[in-house]
């Protein structure tokens, strides 16, 4: 076997064909008839030009091309593998052209999946900021609670998601966006409001309260700043149902502060100290492992951050 068949037998194929750029300036002095043209063509120098072609020469064993001062031409060698570096090379535009079409179409969508504080109090003015940024993109918008979240992205239904629990659930990854803080909060009507001293933890824990359902994020920081729950008064589903009911005198809830500075301020609610107990917590952006969020939801998560 010869040196140049054994050349051609070994390695991978990346090793055995050269690179698109040097097709792509072979293709050049085709259409040129020079080889510095070629190389203004293609946007490097006629020493990097000549540089490729005879590297090009040596991998495939054959002259490419005959320089000349008059310029340069193909050889016989030379117009046969033009003709195939033609083929490759609008296989690569085309190849090209397909990447980009997928690259729109991926951007043209986002998927989010939240918990409904950050859904209803926070998500709203970062998605109009994102809007302003990229007016084309549609955004579909699940709101739920935390565990919700993590089942839409683990199952691969969200992009991007936003949570309040206390923990990341395996497989997904996270980072802390905002901190909130929970807060008692009753009727203005209700005994607690007119109380002289702040609530004790105890007496919290022990009392029924309106509590979202199991699965939430402020049912599950409540709870473990608490060291457990009396049974629930009444269980609802969103921050929302949760707030009217205490507004319409129900009992007493615990709620972000993020959701109820409104009624705070028109006096509708009224915000009950709590004794040596902490009901801070973080809010999160959670994506599947591995999955870093790109495009819209990438955009997304930078706002969050403003």
């Amino acid at each position: 076997m010869s040196e140049a068949e054994e050349r051609r037998g070994a390695g991978t194929l990346a090793h055995r064909v050269p690179d698109l750029g040097a097709l792509e300036l072979l293709l050049a002095v085709a259409r040129t008839g020079s080889l510095g043209a070629a190389a203004r063509e293609v946007g490097v120098t006629q020493p990097a030009a000549s540089s490729r072609i005879r590297s090009m020469e040596r991998l495939l064993g054959v002259a490419l091309v005959d320089r000349s001062p008059r310029g340069s031409r193909l050889t016989d060698a030379g117009v046969l593998v033009t003709d195939w570096a033609r083929r490759i090379v609008e296989a690569a535009q085309a190849f090209d052209a397909g990447a980009h079409a997928l690259r729109d179409r991926r951007d043209s969508r986002l998927r989010v999946a939240a918990s409904m504080t950050i859904a209803e109090y926070l998500l709203p003015g970062w998605l109009l900021a994102l809007r302003a940024e990229r007016p084309d993109t549609a955004v579909s918008l699940l709101a739920g609670n935390s565990a919700m979240v993590a089942e839409r992205l683990l199952a691969d239904e969200a992009d991007l998601g936003f949570v309040e629990g206390l923990t990341v659930p395996a497989g997904l990854d996270s980072a802390v966006i905002a901190h909130d803080q929970l807060i008692v909060v009753t009727a203005p009507a209700h005994p607690w409001s007119r109380r002289r001293s702040p609530l004790a933890a105890e007496e919290l824990a022990a009392t029924p309260l309106i509590l979202r359902e199991r699965g939430s994020g402020t049912r599950q920081v409540l709870d473990a700043a608490l060291g457990g729950l009396a049974r629930p008064l009444i269980e609802l589903s969103s921050t929302t149902a949760v707030k009217a009911a205490v507004v319409g005198g129900a009992g007493p809830a615990v709620l972000s502060e993020l959701a109820v500075r409104e009624e705070l301020a028109l006096r509708r609610l009224v915000r009950i100290p709590v004794r040596e107990t902490s009901l801070g917590r973080e809010l999160r952006a959670v994506w599947r492992t591995g999955h870093r969020p790109t495009g819209p939801a990438r955009e997304l998560l930078s706002l969050t951050r403003g």
